[in-house]
């Protein structure tokens, strides 16, 4: 029982050191038919207008975060669910981190309790940085594309390094749909929201101190 309570965190710490080789959602991503693209970038290999873009759209308050929860979001979602309304869902990039590395994709109890149970157990044993490297790494930015480097390759056939601030919000754009929504052929909609993402970036720009 000891060993199973301490395993996760145990995984949390090596692989603040070690890249992960393969997460959940390849697997099943696999299984499902799938390729798998993927190019394990370095941090400092990624252009910062990436996760620039990624904390704009997915998480603003990434950087001021404690615990890898966003506090207010979830109680707003928590009178909207006492309210009869339906939650939009206060996931941060820890939270996704978290689920992304170690979980499973779907929206079921056990899989919530879990996450939230190992959010905080990352948020403290890793450093921001260290959870936007490991993000931008296993993220799916489309049908079998995980990571900059490998997106950055297959959509713009460049490396991580080198995409633009418009890039890197088309691929911000694309993350909560990313088997949906396209970067290789983007419509109106994900246009749009690039657009957003890009003049919210220069609006947020005092809170992206954690991702220079």
């Amino acid at each position: 029982m000891l060993l199973a309570f301490l395993a996760p965190l145990l995984a949390i710490v090596a692989a603040r050191f070690v890249a992960p080789p393969v997460t959940p959602l390849m697997v099943i991503r696999l299984v499902q038919g799938y390729g798998l693209h993927r190019q394990w970038t370095a941090y400092e290999d990624i252009a910062p207008a990436l996760s620039h873009a990624v904390i704009a759209a997915e998480d603003n308050l990434f950087c001021q975060q404690v615990l890898g929860f966003d506090f207010a979001a979830l109680r707003t979602q928590i009178e909207a669910w006492q309210d009869g309304d339906r939650p939009r869902g206060a996931s941060t990039i820890t939270m996704q981190t978290v689920k992304n590395l170690m979980l499973w994709p779907g929206r079921d109890p056990v899989r919530k309790i879990l996450e939230a149970w190992l959010t905080p157990q990352m948020a403290l044993v890793w450093p921001k940085r260290r959870v936007l490297e490991v993000y931008l790494n296993i993220v799916e930015f489309g049908p079998g594309v995980y990571g900059a480097g490998a997106a950055a390759q297959v959509y713009f056939g460049k490396k991580a390094s080198e995409l633009s601030a418009h890039e890197a919000a088309l691929l911000a754009a694309v993350l909560p749909l990313p088997l949906k929504w396209s970067v290789a052929s983007p419509s109106p909609h994900v246009r749009a929201r690039a657009a957003v993402i890009e003049r919210r970036v220069r609006e947020i720009r005092p809170l992206l101190a954690c991702a220079q």
